[in-house]
């Protein structure tokens, strides 16, 4: 119960007879195990809410906030939310998001499966809701990242009644994300994707996004990107703002 070594051998004596009744104690009543549910909270402000290189708050600042809750099993659900552009996205003024999967690992690679639902209350496209249901896969090695995400639902509003051309689902959208710690505290990240909408060709795009991350301690993060799409500007122009034009991107978040 007790170790004993050759030096200090009278004091650890003493110190185990006073420790006797805690023992006996600590026997009777073990400590309680750590919780394997983990819960974190996390809110930014971010000068532009960029989603996949197309801007949902008109180059406008945003500010965002969620919640996560991480099983020890793998096993994790979150919800997310930001301020949007009713220009953007017609009559939303908020995005709404909840997502759940599974994440784990098998030898150097880590993954992650789930399903993400977009929710814009009130947000309509030609009389259609933009809500949207997708399912995503990930794997991350070393420091690069490739996900794949796949609609269940039309695509963000796109169908026969909206646009004339059939349904959405089934739209894909692949990513590559590298993630490098230059400097301690410091991690360049760049990224690439590339969003097809089905039956919709004419919307199809690749986005393109560099920065750099500073973790200034005690979960405060600050971030600096550039980002651009080659989507056709006809088509994601509203107003005098170009959504799928390049853009800087300034960020501060905090995780507890």
């Amino acid at each position: 119960m007790f170790r004993i070594t050759s030096r200090g051998l009278v004091g650890a004596s003493l110190a185990a007879s006073a420790l006797l009744p805690l023992a006996a104690f600590a026997e009777e009543a073990p400590a309680a195990e750590a919780s394997p549910l983990t819960l974190t909270a996390n809110v930014a402000l971010v000068s532009n809410y960029v989603f996949r290189g197309i801007s949902y708050t008109q180059d406008g600042a945003a500010v965002q906030g969620g919640f996560d809750a991480v099983h020890s099993s793998g096993l994790y659900l979150g919800v997310w939310g930001s301020n949007v552009s009713s220009k953007a996205l017609t009559d939303a003024s908020a995005e709404f998001d909840i997502y759940g999967g599974y994440a784990g690992s098998a030898a150097d690679i880590a993954y992650d499966v789930g399903l993400l639902q977009f929710t814009y209350p009130q947000g309509r496209f030609a009389g259609q809701s933009y809500n949207t249901l997708e399912a995503y896969a990930g794997a991350t090695w070393s420091v690069l990242n490739l996900k794949y995400s796949r609609t269940l639902t039309n695509y963000f509003g796109f169908n026969d009644a909206s646009m004339g051309a059939g349904d959405s689902k089934g739209s894909q959208y692949v990513e590559a994300n590298l993630a490098y710690e230059v400097l301690a505290g410091y991690t360049a990240q760049a990224h690439v994707g590339h969003q097809k909408v089905k039956g919709y060709g004419q919307y199809d795009f690749t986005d393109y996004k560099l920065g750099v991350a500073a973790d200034l301690g005690s979960g405060w993060v600050a971030g600096l990107a550039w980002a651009d799409t080659n989507g056709k500007s006809a088509l994601y122009r509203i107003g005098s703002v170009d959504t799928a034009g390049p853009k800087w991107i300034a960020s501060l978040k905090r995780t507890f």
